[in-house]
């Protein structure tokens, strides 16, 4: 028999989700039968799967010793040297400011210098984490974007505050800003648009389909021009949605493709400005002042912009209109 005690970054989960980290190798079927016969129990007493963990409760686990055997799995971050632009950190929350170039997680191709690695390594570089003593927890991106878009990324350094980031960002209570240069200036200047996207996974490429394609999904945004100079527009987009390319594919579709992007737009039009890649950054977060931010309050109504766009000095040296 061992026991498990249950630590902060475990509590508030069902306790076959805590089992299904903490004990990898335990198969589900086996995990629903131990707990029936009450060779897994909580506080000496039986319970059920369903039930909600609380700090400070005592798992006993009278199963066989290989199933506490830990699945062997590669740990890159521990060959890393942290590299990050942190725009803002608290003992919950991390907000980093993603260079284009750097992917966020693992890849087809199984790069290891990812975000999420450079974050877990500098973590455990501090102290404040270490997953030899965590039992199912380990850092999480909150949102995320494309390798050569740059930008805010919202990373939990606890269970908490990845609760608290994900419910906010379901309930559209964390507004997320960007700008982009597009080629042409939009008409209106300022507009709400919604399109229909399908996702070709095979190809990594979105298109503008009808409404009830099977498999589509509604993607809406702002955007609103804030100046243009020669040929192009500098414009800050909301997104209300998070759909794959959802800022590249619907500028394009209206004929306002991004500087750079080569996917949506053209090598004719990108050809004289050199960008090897789109001109699209997450420059700016919004905490909503609505709903309850538990042990996150503090962060209600609180704004984070960041410092450098790199390609706004390009834009501001295209002459005027």
């Amino acid at each position: 028999m061992r026991e498990m005690t249950i630590g902060k970054n475990d509590a508030g989960q069902r306790l076959d989700k805590f089992l299904q980290k903490a004990l990898p190798s335990l198969p589900p079927s086996l995990m629903h039968k131990y707990v029936r016969l009450k060779r897994i129990k909580c506080n000496g007493k039986r319970c059920q799967t369903s039930d909600r963990l609380t700090e400070g409760d005592v798992l006993s686990l009278y199963i066989n010793d290989e199933f506490f055997q830990p699945v062997k799995e590669e740990e890159a971050f521990r060959r890393i040297t942290p590299r990050l632009h942190i725009l803002y950190e608290d003992d919950h929350i991390l907000l980093c400011d993603k260079r284009p170039g750097m992917v966020v997680h693992e890849d087809d191709q199984g790069t290891l210098d990812t975000l999420i690695n450079h974050i877990k390594a500098y973590l455990y570089e501090k102290g404040e984490w270490d997953p030899d003593k965590e039992q199912s927890f380990t850092p999480a991106l909150c949102n995320r974007i494309d390798r050569y878009t740059g930008g805010i990324v919202m990373a939990a350094k606890t269970a908490e505050g990845l609760r608290v980031l994900n419910e906010k960002i379901r309930l559209h209570q964390v507004q997320k800003f960007y700008l982009c240069l597009v080629h042409g200036t939009p008409s209106p200047r300022q507009a709400v648009i919604q399109d229909t996207l399908l996702k070709d996974s095979k190809q990594n490429q979105v298109r503008v389909v009808k409404k009830n394609t099977p498999g589509a999904r509604t993607a809406s945004m702002s955007y609103k021009v804030l100046q243009s100079r020669g040929k192009l527009s500098l414009v800050e987009c909301e997104l209300f949605t998070g759909r794959t390319h959802q800022i590249r594919v619907q500028l394009s579709h209206r004929g306002w493709p991004l500087v750079g992007d080569t996917k949506y737009g053209t090598m004719e039009r990108n050809r004289p400005y050199g960008m090897t890649h789109q001109a699209l950054y997450s420059y700016k977060l919004h905490f909503s002042q609505e709903g309850d931010w538990g042990e996150l309050s503090y962060l209600r109504g609180k704004t984070f912009q960041v410092e450098d766009v790199p390609f706004l000095p390009f834009f501001y040296n295209q002459p005027k209109n």
